[in-house]
């Protein structure tokens, strides 16, 4: 298992790197939150869609268009507060006043979107930066002036501390959480004065609706001053999830910060990332375990910072970044946080069109919490609470399975073959959609099904960078959903298989690591069907995979053709070669 080195922290802290790649590794070091026990009534939806640099009427929307439809409990939103003017994501992090006039909305926008969530049955976390204020001098994103230790109406010289220099020692405590987080201002958290007007902003979210608080860089905060902080709030058990990165044989270790509230356990990401990028998934079989207690880790495969230093997969990995999503949603340990964030080249850069989402999957936003293997993992998840692991199964590498109780049964291929196999559940008998290719749909599947027999198996070919993933209340019976159902006649090797993908979310975006995987039960014709609405006009075009994920598009133009208005659409395909 690897863990965060000290070398890399500092880098992140010190800022030993460029200025500006310091302040994307270190402003912003936290993760997302995710449920509390104190937050999440037993049994509740404990998932997490961190939706970075999202502006809030993007959030709003994706509350009402897939969070809440899709079961998610709880979506994080980075900061509200007026902060530094400038295009890069760390301006976020870098404080000018509580207002909420920062570049993702105003006060309004920020209420509407906590009020659509709440009706869509989402709560709301907010990314909270009260450790420092700015590394300078200028005008807020709000119109406020300020110098780096004055900010009108809220702290002046004597609300920070008397250490005026970065931090250089992370085997001190007292040059951690005093000193000066890449000369960033540093709040003297420990004055009754400065800890009240954190408070007060706290529990002015609060009175806004605001569920619960990611306390971004509490590592760098004495636990006892969060604490104090907490308990001068209009409610002290408002859940938290706060920053703390583990550092092997430092003072300053992430299970002080338990009493306060969950922390993101950084361990898991990393974990994740030393399994499935040249270790063994195998390996998994006791994820969590010499971590800090599930019931208060909040869990991860990347955020903004650590896809960025690859200290963790992000999204350039392909479908090995989605695995490991399948897999943390799948395995009970913590609270899972879905990152959703954004294309970049460069460590900073901002959020496209300021944080406006015209759609996912375009303008570079990558909206992982949509994805559909990542996105019905999350009804999975729900509907196996309260079960353990059973049936584990290896192939002794990168091909595993198991099942949670007799409620659910995933199996995740990692290795560069299909693989072929008998699966041993609990699940009782019966017909079942597997909800990585396909969404139950009232008494329906969209997708490919699998009958689990009196024995508790099910057959299944895996493909190569695949999964399948089966749960009680997701029937597999055919559905009359409006949609297309594909099939093509294609001919291929050992270790070949076939995508469609087209024009619109439901097929990918032309993506080819969204492709939707052809069943090869009635071979040489391959065959998927697909919901959209009625009346969809869309294009799409076959494409085949190798063993090694290499790519081939079938020849010709894109193909057309347009949903009726009932039942599916019938499509007798021949590849092109």
């Amino acid at each position: 298992m690897v863990t965060d080195s000290p070398t890399r922290r500092r880098a992140r802290a010190v800022g030993a790197l460029s200025a500006s790649a310091a302040l994307l590794l270190s402003i912003g070091t936290g993760l997302t939150l995710a449920p509390a026990a104190s937050a999440a009534p037993p049994g509740g939806k404990d998932v997490t869609a961190t939706l970075f640099e999202w502006k809030f009427d993007s959030v709003a929307k994706a509350c009402t268009d897939t969070l809440g439809p899709k079961g998610y409990g709880y979506v994080e939103v980075s900061p509200a507060e007026e902060h530094i003017q400038g295009p890069q994501w760390w301006t976020s992090y870098q404080p000018v006043s509580y207002r909420i006039a920062g570049r993702l909305g105003d006060r309004t926008s920020f209420q509407n979107m906590v009020n659509t969530c709440h009706a869509a049955g989402v709560k709301v976390v907010a990314d909270a930066v009260i450790n420092h204020m700015t590394a300078g001098s200028g005008t807020g994103t709000g119109g406020t002036n300020y110098t780096k230790y004055n900010y009108p109406g809220y702290y002046q010289d004597q609300d920070f501390h008397s250490c005026r220099q970065p931090i250089t020692n992370y085997d001190d405590r007292s040059n951690v959480q005093n000193c000066e987080l890449v000369n960033l201002a540093d709040l003297d958290t420990g004055s009754a004065y400065v800890q009240q007007t954190i408070a007060n902003y706290l529990s002015d979210l609060g009175s806004l609706g605001v569920d619960g608080f990611r306390i971004d860089a509490a590592k760098h905060i004495a636990a006892t001053d969060l604490a104090a902080i907490k308990a001068r709030t209009s409610n002290p058990n408002a859940f938290w999830v706060q920053e703390v990165i583990y550092g092997a044989g430092e003072p300053i270790q992430p299970a002080e910060y338990t009493g306060t509230g969950d922390v993101d356990e950084f361990r898991s990401g990393t974990w994740l990332k030393s399994a499935f990028s040249g270790g063994s998934i195998a390996s998994l079989s006791n994820w969590g375990s010499g971590l800090l207690p599930s019931s208060q880790a909040r869990t991860f495969v990347d955020n903004w910072d650590t896809e960025r230093n690859g200290s963790t997969l992000n999204y350039k990995y392909g479908n090995t970044y989605t695995l490991a999503n399948v897999f943390m949603l799948a395995f009970p340990y913590g609270s899972p946080n879905v990152y959703s964030g954004y294309a970049f080249s460069g460590n900073d850069d901002g959020p496209p069109g300021g944080g406006t989402v015209n759609a996912c999957y375009s303008d570079g936003w990558n909206c992982t919490h949509a994805w559909q293997p990542v996105a019905n993992m999350v009804g999975f998840r729900n509907a196996v609470s309260g079960t353990g692991v059973t049936n584990w199964w290896s192939d002794g590498g990168n091909a595993i399975g198991f099942g949670r109780g007799s409620k659910g049964y995933v199996a995740i291929n990692h290795e560069s073959y299909p693989v072929t196999q008998t699966f041993q559940t609990s699940l009782p008998a019966g017909s079942y959609c597997d909800v990585e290719h396909g969404d139950p749909t009232g008494g329906g599947c969209t997708g490919t099904t699998y009958t689990v027999g009196s024995n508790g198996t099910f057959t299944a070919t895996v493909g190569a960078g695949d999964s399948v993933a089966l749960y009680v209340g997701a029937p597999g019976a055919p559905s009359a959903t409006a949609g297309a159902a594909f099939a093509v006649n294609a001919t291929t090797v050992p270790g070949q298989n076939i995508y469609v993908v087209g024009d619109n979310a439901a097929l990918g975006g032309w993506d080819t690591s969204k492709a939707l995987l052809l069943s090869s039960a009635s071979y040489p014709v391959w065959k998927l069907n697909v919901t959209m609405p009625a009346g969809t006009a869309f294009q799409y075009k076959y494409l085949r995979k190798e063993a090694d994920g290499s790519v081939t598009w079938e020849s010709g133009a894109n193909r057309t053709a347009t949903v009726p208005a009932n039942g599916m659409l019938a499509l007798n395909d021949t590849w092109r070669n």
